[in-house]
């Protein structure tokens, strides 16, 4: 008995061919079914009336053969597999449905899988399997090192699967290496069947009970450096001279640094320059983009990155400093499911970042597109992005042979094979997307932010927070003028509630409007609100980019204004005593790498003194304490002991916002 087969779901089958060909091959052999027969070996073979003999061996659907001509894997193929779920003895004619000769009897692919773990299968299977080139280059990126994340087989997704930087690969029968899914272009899927083998053995290993993990998988022991020397060199510069000093003459200390941070693979700092490079520029150029708490951000992670990995007790060194994750990674064809998309100016430019969904990695990846010019975004909707237009993108589903990843996470369609993609209208079935990406919870959703990593160490994933959330009531709406904020009060089933919060801007002036329409009821049923979730004064606030009305998807920043009447207005909340302290500290130590720790005005140690003082009265003692010993070193001379202290203030304020 080929249990192989017997195990393969429809839904397995779809992701190694795709759903099309699984729904036409069962309905042509509920048509006419194909005469089944098996070899001792245990290859199945099917005859079909029409003609056409296919074959399929041991060793997954690669090694089946078929008379139609098709290349690749073809219906027949997969009609065997359907048919020969359905018989009991291959061979009978006609065959003998189990389902109607047994009632009630259970079929074996019904059953509960025996406990089972991809990290069980051998090296020697692996080499008999991928081969002994590709088994030495797996090991050459063990050697590397690399983060994966471990997912175990549920009763909610009974497939193993395992997320690594450059593919998801999931194991869809369990001890058979022949029906292994990735979603990366052929000739590196049997490396990374290697690598998720082993990334299962690490899980195993050290977390048997955890059905959820990231474990480091390889690599070197960490030692006494992080491989950051030169970029922290680099921060320290920026904090000693300031923004306001630096002169071009810095471009050849940053390329110097880019290029060693591309050679040692490490993607996470590598992008924290580019942004620190980005708004020193952005300084010098007088853009809006520059914002001194945003230079000091990137030179404060540089620094948190580098004291994570160099801690005796440090894990995880990988995730930490991106050293696993490729710069680029092909895909194979893949479907994608838009959330809608975001529309921001950036001075005489209008950015539109599509979210789209990769449900076999369940990750969110970004498609951007700039352009010059100062239309909004029903004008942009129009725009054309590959085949479609940006308003059927951020609105449809994506199938795709031509998409490339990036490191952190962005998205883009390779311009010599863009023929081979195709967009379809969505009908915002979202429920039907991976559950962590879906929150019908607010408690769990908000329990989960509160877990996340802190955020200077948490690799630099694009739309990491894009989450759909499930609506079950509508509450209070209300919009404060001030702010140009509309606030709505959504529910979830057991009555929790999450705020819906949307400003206007420019770019986007439809944005305020179709959401107001949309809460109304005035659209129809909203079923989901796709966006960015954040947690502030202790609740889920949703910043969204995509709704789901009816059996449509709205997305609200590529709608014209004026569609929802006028708005009510509500008198602006008062400012939260707790944030607004911590904001302000933030801002006043943002002033030390925007002026340099050189050039600090007299009166700023007592500015810092005051701020310490509030801090304190608040109950904020530890960040206060932090606050007031950066405002000591600066009495008795800048050195190396003043930017760290500068540093562990920062980070602290950081941090305790991130909390509120």
């Amino acid at each position: 008995m080929r249990t192989d087969l017997l195990a393969l779901t429809a839904d397995s089958l779809a992701a190694l061919t795709n759903r099309g060909l699984v729904k036409r091959a069962a309905k042509e052999i509920d048509g006419a079914a194909p005469r089944l027969r098996a070899d001792a070996d245990g290859t199945v073979h099917g005859e079909f009336p029409d003609g056409p003999a296919a074959s399929l061996p041991p060793g997954g659907l690669d090694a089946g053969r078929c008379t139609c001509g098709a290349r690749g894997v073809c219906r027949h193929l997969i009609g065997v597999i359907l048919a020969y779920q359905r018989v009991d003895r291959p061979g009978e004619d006609p065959p003998v449905d189990r389902r109607a000769a047994e009632p009630g009897a259970e079929r074996p692919a019904d059953r509960p899988p025996a406990p089972w773990s991809p990290g069980q299968v051998t090296d020697d299977e692996l080499t008999a399997r991928i081969g002994a080139r590709m088994m030495a280059a797996a090991r050459r990126a063990e050697q590397a090192g690399y983060t994966a994340r471990v997912r175990r087989a549920t009763a909610a997704d009974p497939v193993p699967q395992v997320e690594l930087a450059t593919a998801t690969v999931r194991f869809l029968v369990p001890g058979d290496l022949g029906f292994v899914h990735t979603d990366t272009v052929a000739g590196s899927r049997d490396e990374v069947v290697a690598l998720a083998v082993w990334a299962f053995r690490a899980a195993d290993d050290r977390h048997p009970d955890v059905s959820d993990v990231r474990v480091d998988v390889g690599g070197v022991e960490a030692g006494t450096g992080s491989g950051l020397e030169r970029a922290l060199a680099l921060a320290a510069t920026v904090l000693y001279d300031g923004a306001t000093s630096l002169g071009q003459s810095l471009e050849t200390t940053v390329a110097d640094v880019r290029r060693h941070l591309d050679d040692a693979g490490l993607r996470w700092p590598l992008l924290a320059v580019d942004d620190l490079a980005e708004q020193l520029t952005a300084y010098h150029d007088r853009s809006a983009h520059y914002r001194p708490e945003l230079l000091a951000g990137h030179i404060a992670e540089l620094h948190a990155r580098h004291r994570a990995v160099i801690r005796p007790d440090a894990t995880l060194r990988s995730s930490v400093l991106g050293s696993a994750e490729a710069a680029e990674t092909p895909l194979r064809r893949v479907r994608l499911d838009s959330l809608g998309c975001r529309i921001r100016a950036l001075g005489d430019q209008r950015i539109a970042e599509v979210y789209l969904v990769h449900s076999a990695s369940s990750m969110v990846l970004v498609l951007r597109r700039h352009w010059n010019g100062d239309a909004d975004g029903a004008e942009l909707s129009r725009r054309r992005i590959a085949t479609t237009t940006l308003a059927a993108l951020a609105a449809g589903n994506l199938v795709t042979e031509s998409a490339v990843r990036s490191a952190s996470r962005t998205v883009r369609l390779a311009s010599g094979r863009i023929a081979k993609t195709t967009v379809s209208p969505s009908r915002g079935d979202w429920d039907e997307l991976p559950p962590s990406l879906v929150a019908t919870d607010f408690t769990a959703l908000a329990r989960e932010l509160d877990a996340l990593v802190p955020r200077p160490i948490r690799p630099r994933v694009e739309a990491e927070l894009v989450r759909v959330v499930a609506v079950a009531g509508v509450g209070s709406v209300t919009y404060a003028p001030g702010d140009q904020r509309l606030d709505a009060v959504i529910t979830d089933r057991a009555g929790n509630p999450a705020t819906v919060s949307a400003t206007h801007t420019s770019a986007a002036p439809g944005r305020l409007d179709a959401l107001a329409a949309v809460l109304a009821g005035t659209e129809g049923e909203l079923r989901f609100v796709s966006g960015i979730v954040r947690r502030t004064a202790g609740s889920v606030v949703i910043e969204p980019v995509g709704l789901a009305v009816e059996d449509r998807v709205i997305v609200p920043d590529l709608q014209p204004a004026g569609c929802s009447g006028r708005l009510a207005a509500a008198d602006a909340p008062p400012r939260e005593p707790l944030l607004a302290a911590l904001a302000d500290t933030r801002d006043l130590l943002a002033e030390a790498p925007h002026r340099g720790l050189s050039h600090l005005p007299p009166p700023y140690g007592d500015r810092l003194a005051g701020a310490a003082q509030r801090l304190t009265a608040l109950g904020l003692h530890r960040v206060a304490q932090a606050v007031t010993a950066f405002a000591a070193t600066l009495t008795y001379g800048r050195d190396q002991a003043t930017e760290q202290a500068w540093v562990d203030a920062y980070l602290r304020l950081e941090l305790a916002l991130d909390l509120c």
